[in-house]
């Protein structure tokens, strides 16, 4: 299995910055992740308190314009890390769904920085981060199938299947984590100035974390435009 970018979303997008946490095997419903979501939680709380609005923080506002360059509205698409951001500064806190979910939308929100996580049994072959031609499905949370129009940026795997939409906008419900999951992809991308060492500092937090939840031990890598591919 594999994860990469295309070669022309490097090109036009030289900033970019990401990196992944491999779990193969051991994650399971029952870890108390609690305590981790509520100090990561509380973290981005701070961040905004000093910020005033999520949009103001520099990691938030280079994908704004990463999106307003692909034709998406900022303010109608937001990224994923923007979309928690604003529930926390609502709510004061995120909704549990499932302690790995938690864990990585709670240190999302904490960098400011979008967080995917995938059940790697629904992903055929590999991933791919690409603009689409149109022939994906992606099927949403609700069971329902989109397809990503052509030029939107998406992770499809080698069964042409979706499992985002618009970049790190929203993912789909095929291969979201859920209680029978056992091994995860977790990918963070990054266009912001500090980038370079905000990833590597969020994927290690969230490899630690994971290590003291679970008996695994989750491998970290990073992609770039000469590396652009993490086999494993």
């Amino acid at each position: 299995m594999y994860f990469q970018h295309a070669p022309n979303l490097w090109a036009d997008h030289p900033d970019l910055v990401a990196g992944a946490v491999v779990v193969v095997d051991g994650i399971t419903p029952d870890a108390d992740a609690s305590a981790r979501v509520g100090d990561h939680t509380a973290a981005a709380l701070a961040r905004l308190a000093d910020a005033g609005q999520e949009a103001e923080l520099p990691e938030i506002k280079a994908w704004r314009r990463t999106f307003a360059a692909m034709g998406l509205k900022p303010t109608q698409y937001r990224c994923a890390s923007e979309a928690l951001l604003r529930r926390v500064r609502k709510e004061g806190s995120l909704p549990s769904i499932h302690p790995l979910v938690d864990l990585c939308n709670a240190v999302s929100a904490a960098f400011a920085i979008p967080v995917a996580a995938l059940d790697l049994a629904a992903v055929t072959g590999g991933l791919t981060v690409r603009p689409a031609d149109g022939t994906e499905e992606y099927e949403t949370f609700g069971g329902e199938t989109e397809h990503p129009a052509p030029g939107e940026v998406t992770y499809a795997d080698e069964a042409g299947r979706a499992h985002a939409r618009r970049w790190t906008n929203r993912q789909s419900g095929l291969s979201a984590v859920r209680p029978a999951t056992r091994s995860v992809l977790i990918v963070a991308e990054a266009l912001h100035e500090t980038a370079p060492s905000d990833v590597p500092k969020l994927v290690a937090t969230l490899a630690g974390e994971i290590a003291a939840l679970w008996p695994v031990t989750p491998t970290t890598s990073h992609v770039t435009a000469a590396a652009p591919r993490l086999d494993f």
